[in-house]
């Protein structure tokens, strides 16, 4: 059976078969049997590479005091459940996030630390009603995950993508005056519209 560490769009866990492009964590979330039995103990929560690391570093699950891997379609939804760039395996994306954040939140890139940005972020993904203001489909960047149709679907080169943990399905044009639910977190829809540009899986789904 498959472990329920896929993670949606909303930003829940569900059981699925598909392993995605990305991993992350927010820190031990097992209870005394190995079970997922938290939605986060720590703030930092990162988006990390599947590529295999040169210290042979292995992921551990259902253990007791090891983080709780998790894992993703792709950073769009990474972005949306509210996850930002490791700085250690994902450096180059940590620093355009972080460039782009600071951009797009008008303040110096100094100032943005690791935990500063996970105390920002934080704020914005809990409670996941944060993000429910209603706009126009123009006014959000690629990468954005809106609620189409009651659906989470991607915003993509102005294309409605709707998503599954197995990829995603055919696209639909979309009406620029179209009111939709954003569902990524305020400060990373910021970020987007600075320029930060996620690893999607569009195309391959």
């Amino acid at each position: 059976m498959p472990r329920a560490n896929r993670v949606t769009p909303f930003g829940t866990f569900e059981a699925s078969p598909a392993r995605g492009l990305l991993m992350g964590n927010r820190g031990d979330l097992h209870d005394r049997e190995g079970r997922i039995a938290k939605t986060w103990r720590s703030r930092a929560w990162i988006s990390c590479t599947l590529e295999p690391r040169s210290s042979g570093y292995r992921v551990t699950f259902d253990q007791r005091g090891h983080y709780t891997p998790l894992f993703f379609l792709d950073e769009a939804v990474a972005l949306s459940a509210g996850h930002r760039p490791c700085a250690l395996c994902r450096r180059p994306a940590y620093n355009a996030f972080r460039a782009a954040l600071a951009e797009g939140l008008d303040v110096s890139v100094r100032t943005l630390s690791a935990p500063a940005m996970d105390q920002i972020l934080h704020q914005a993904r809990l409670p996941r009603d944060a993000a429910a203001d209603v706009g126009n489909i123009s006014d959000l960047p690629d990468g954005a995950f809106v609620l189409h149709r009651q659906a989470p679907h991607l915003l993509w080169n102005n294309r409605l993508h709707p998503w599954s943990h197995a990829g995603y399905g055919p696209a639909s044009a979309c009406n620029p005056e179209s009111e939709v639910q954003p569902l990524t977190p305020a400060p990373i829809l910021a970020a987007l519209k600075a320029g930060y540009r996620p690893l999607t899986e569009i195309g391959t789904g």
